[in-house]
């Protein structure tokens, strides 16, 4: 879905040819992918590289409560590490297609080091409510709360555009309902998995984030 409004003249000439912090996170994202995988098809040793990986970068929601980490800070560091891993080849594409596209939109709009403060905090919040609300034992990753960010970003904006120059609110509105339709689907089609906390902790992080820098933008 194309969820980018356009940017206003002033805007413009921010705008970077390469959208840098992005495709840095694609290549480290995909490389992670790439090691773990030629683990599990037997390339490299050990062949269980993917759980020992889940085991020490996923986001565990035991390790706020009782449970002892497998080292000193995992606390805190599952916060970041769990966005750099996923679920297997098909989970890192789709993710990566829409980090280029939703990263694009960003990065044209405040630029790569805004894009990544943005990230950064989505990544965040979609962890903090995942932990405060997830009532399984499982562990997350993934990088869909940091894009779920991203996309309530671009709604924000797009919001925040169509008030400034009195347009209709309803492409914003009909945004957040495919945002919504999205998560159901995924929910069903993954009969019960989706990480839905992470999503819209992601997105509700975004959009606070983008508020505020958009603010401070003049």
């Amino acid at each position: 879905m194309n969820l980018s409004p356009e940017a206003p003249h002033h805007m413009r000439s921010r705008r970077l040819p390469i959208e840098t912090l992005p495709v840095v996170l694609i290549v480290i994202c995909a490389l992670i992918e790439l090691v773990l995988s030629a683990a599990d098809h037997g390339l490299i040793s050990p062949a269980r590289l993917r759980y020992t990986a889940y085991e020490y970068g996923g986001f565990w929601p035991g390790l706020l409560r009782d449970w002892k980490p497998n080292f000193a800070g995992q606390p805190v560091l599952m916060y970041f590490t769990y966005g750099f891993l996923h679920g297997g080849p098909v989970h890192l594409i789709v993710n990566m297609f829409t980090l280029y596209s939703l990263g694009r939109a960003v990065v044209d709009r405040v630029g790569n080091w805004r894009f990544c403060v943005i990230y950064l905090v989505a990544l965040l919040g979609g962890a903090g409510l995942y932990g405060v609300l997830a009532s399984g034992l499982q562990p997350m990753v993934g990088a869909s709360g940091a894009l779920f960010g991203l996309a309530g970003a671009i709604v924000t904006w797009n919001y925040a555009d169509r008030r400034a120059y009195n347009l209709g609110l309803w492409p914003v509105g009909r945004a957040v309902l495919l945002l919504l339709v999205l998560n159901l689907v995924l929910w069903w089609a993954m009969k019960g998995q989706l990480a839905w906390q992470t999503h819209l902790g992601g997105f509700l992080a975004g959009a606070a984030a983008a508020w505020v820098l958009g603010r401070n933008e003049h």
